[in-house]
């Protein structure tokens, strides 16, 4: 039988998967723990500052904190012109993520999801401690970077694998519910952090949370999805009846079919340049990663936009991840209907989040009415929200299993290659009042029509090999065209 058919005997979301997806979906929480340290251990408390030895005509250099605030600022002194380092810290982070997408996504593709993502939570586990017990200011550093190169790593590789353990109808559920869960992750961060003040002991409790996803993981099995692709199809076997075992189905003698082995030229063609060399995923690459980049763009700048208020650093990181959690039934909802879909859904999405925006520059600036720029600004992060999250699902859909890590790696890099450039578009009021919004207008508009180039893959077999791409129910005109020239092309050449 063919994989989906032995999913389906086996139990698309039973038992087994169930808890398996939990493991990886508690591995979120951790994650976003890690994703959000440096806005609690790098605050900033008030300060003022005294002249040395009380001579008040001399230059002030005693810095004393008026405020009761434990941070990696007040143990360091990371004021003035040594204040910089707070936002390095966070940036060295997020280099992190950008390599560890770039590297661990081809990786899982080759040696296999399950040996990259206990390596990467081991390591980033580790390197956690030291972010903790960091005895000076550059270690600290150092650490954040290897804990951001793990954590992009294993965040696509845990994604993946909730996917992969389960049924193609599944794929939604379990993708959008790794979104959602990786936001309660964010509030959950600002509960602890209101609970545990101190910045040592806050990164030794959130990095701890670690230590149980790893323990709960070895348990888990490599992707029988990923084996199947590879040619190991004996081990796909033994996953998927060990998991008829444990979700108590008949399906224990299954018998996958024979599609060659794991030297065949259908298995040894995968790798990252595939997504520039074969002309259908050249196409879907470039369409993705400009779409990742204006989600991540519109999701960063209006977070930006519509943060900027006063209060609780804690009430504060708390909203900025429930802030998000309406989007997802919103998904959930709309992607399963064939009438919406995955690519119309992300499409309409990204217009309303371009709508809104636009409507920001329509309404004058009243702060108490119910439209206001905020609200708006509010709304279209939800929109975008939405749209993120069917991009993860979606991309992970148009991907074959040989390539669709490092597909979602590329993808991931171009998102943070937005996020880098969010905290500058503010800036461009300077030119205009309106430039910020209309950036942002413009990014969620085009990315909305480039979306509809894309193939739907509701209720469509998953891709496992590159050759399946040629099939017309994994494509849409444009790229049979692109197929089509290709032939072409290839005839002319051997004549």
């Amino acid at each position: 039988m063919d994989l989906e058919a032995a999913f389906r005997a086996v139990g698309e979301f039973g038992r087994y998967q169930k808890r398996a997806v939990a493991v990886l979906v508690l591995a979120q929480v951790y994650m976003a723990c890690q994703s959000m340290l440096i806005v609690l251990v790098g605050y900033t408390p008030a300060y003022r500052l005294e002249p040395r030895g009380g001579d008040p005509s001399g230059q002030p250099q005693r810095v004393t904190f008026t405020e009761d605030a434990d941070s990696i600022v007040t143990e360091w002194l990371l004021v003035r012109q040594q204040a910089y380092k707070v936002s390095l810290a966070g940036s060295l982070f997020f280099t992190g993520l950008l390599l560890g997408n770039v590297v661990f996504g081809p990786l899982s593709d080759k040696i296999g999801r399950r040996p990259v993502y206990l390596t990467g939570l081991f390591f980033e586990v580790i390197f956690g401690y030291v972010t903790a017990l960091a005895p000076s200011y550059e270690v600290f550093a150092a650490s954040r970077l290897l804990v951001g190169l793990m954590n992009g790593g294993i965040g696509l590789v845990c994604f993946v694998l909730a996917q992969e353990y389960v049924g193609k109808p599944y794929w939604a559920t379990t993708g959008t519910l790794s979104s959602m869960i990786f936001a309660v992750g964010i509030a959950l961060f600002g509960a602890l952090g209101y609970v545990v003040r101190p910045w040592r002991t806050l990164a030794l409790v959130a990095n701890s949370s670690g230590v149980l996803v790893f323990l709960l993981s070895v348990t888990l099995p490599e992707s029988p999805r990923w084996l199947f692709s590879q040619g190991q199809t004996e081990r796909a076997e033994e996953v998927l009846r060990y998991m008829a075992v444990r979700n108590g189905t008949s399906a224990t003698s299954l018998v996958l079919q024979r599609v060659g082995g794991a030297g065949s030229p259908a298995r040894s063609r995968g790798g990252v340049l595939q997504l520039a060399v074969h002309p259908v995923l050249r196409l879907r690459t470039l369409v993705l990663m400009y779409v990742w980049y204006a989600c991540s763009l519109v999701y960063y700048g209006l977070t930006l936009g519509a943060g900027g208020t006063s209060g609780s650093r804690f009430l504060s990181v708390a909203m900025y991840g429930l802030v998000e959690l309406p989007a997802y039934p919103l998904c959930i909802y709309f992607i399963n209907k064939s009438w919406a879909g995955r690519r119309k859904s992300m499409a309409s999405f990204l217009f309303l989040a371009g709508a809104a925006c636009l409507c920001t520059m329509l309404v004058p600036e009243n702060p108490g009415s119910l439209l206001s720029v905020t609200s708006l600004a509010l709304l279209g992060k939800l929109m975008v929200s939405a749209a993120f999250n069917i991009a993860y699902v979606y991309t992970s859909e148009l991907y074959p299993t040989v390539i669709r890590n490092a597909g979602l790696g590329v993808c991931s890099m171009s998102c943070r290659v937005g996020g880098i450039l969010a905290p500058f578009v503010p800036s461009m009021r300077a030119l205009h009042a309106s430039m910020p919004f209309t950036v942002f207008c413009l990014s969620g508009l085009s990315a909305g029509c480039l979306g509809l180039l894309l193939p739907e893959t509701l209720n469509r077999p998953a891709a496992e090999t590159l050759e399946e791409l040629s099939s017309p129910s994994h494509g849409r005109v444009l790229e049979s065209k692109a197929l089509l020239y290709e032939h072409e092309k290839w005839r002319s050449t051997h004549k």
